[in-house]
């Protein structure tokens, strides 16, 4: 492969064995003068047909702040499970590159949605909270706790394939369905039950598959029929959740969602099932 053009000293633009050209990354690939040819082994990622953008981001950002990101993804997508998309570092490094030079201006930010994103999603805050501490020992810049949560949206963005401006609702969009919930039906929900977990569960799928326009159509009319007049209770909540739903996203819920939401109900507010 033939570099012909050095972003930086870890990156640098290609041109495959095809003619192609391939934005490439590895450790001291964009040290020499190009034109030369350097060893695929030496090479770590390649992206083709890679915006104009993310290149000119390469260019701006430190190497360090890119080489911390990078272990920031590989870490996530480990933990999490999934796999993410090869240029969500991409976002992700831009994001932490602003944070870092926001706080070396004495700029504080504030996340207003701190304790919900700590609340309803767990794994992705430690992951901010990891990232905190990984860019504090490479680095040697603190970040406030706040970031770890702005950190965790990014990824619950990249696992849910959304934009991050809809990301940003989801968490306030969560803490209504609850309130909703425990005030329709005079509760507490017990945040420590293993149903609590599997209500809270169904409810970030279904704020995904709204978001992605990915919701069940109504098939089985006879069992939603059955929930109504055996759980007439939960059943007319769920209806109040998808009123809500709709009012808050313009997303219409089908009868078959409305009934897996009451069946969800049902068990996160009973015990005998």
């Amino acid at each position: 492969m033939k570099v012909i053009k050095n972003i930086n000293n870890n990156v640098a633009i290609c041109v495959d064995d095809n003619g192609h050209e391939v934005v490439a990354m590895g450790k001291g690939i964009g040290f020499s003068k190009p034109p030369y040819e350097v060893d695929l082994s030496k090479i770590d990622r390649t992206y083709y047909s890679l915006d104009s953008h993310y290149v000119t981001l390469l260019s701006e950002i430190p190497e360090e702040v890119i080489d911390v990101t990078l272990e920031i993804v590989e870490k996530g997508s480990d933990y999490l499970g999934v796999n993410l998309s090869r240029t969500f570092w991409f976002s992700l490094c831009d994001h932490i590159n602003f944070a870092i030079e926001r706080v070396s201006q004495g700029i504080e930010p504030q996340n207003a949605l701190l304790w919900e994103i700590k609340r309803f999603y767990p794994q992705e805050f430690q992951l901010g909270i990891y990232a905190l501490e990984l860019i504090q020992d490479r680095l040697d810049i603190l970040l406030p706790e706040d970031e770890a949560g702005f950190i965790a949206l990014h990824f619950v963005n990249a696992e849910y394939g959304t934009d991050i401006r809809d990301a940003v609702k989801f968490p306030n969009q969560m803490q209504a369905i609850v309130d909703i919930v425990e005030r329709d039906l005079g509760i507490l929900l017990d945040e420590s039950s293993l149903h609590y977990e599997r209500f809270m569960t169904h409810i970030k799928f279904l704020i995904q598959r709204i978001y992605r326009k990915e919701l069940l159509s109504s098939e089985d009319r006879e069992l939603s029929l059955l929930m109504q007049r055996k759980y007439p209770r939960e059943y007319q909540c769920s209806v109040k959740v998808a009123e809500y739903i709709m009012q808050a996203t313009g997303s219409r819920l089908s009868e078959e969602e409305i009934m897996y939401l009451s069946v969800h109900i049902r068990r996160v507010t009973t015990i005998d099932l």
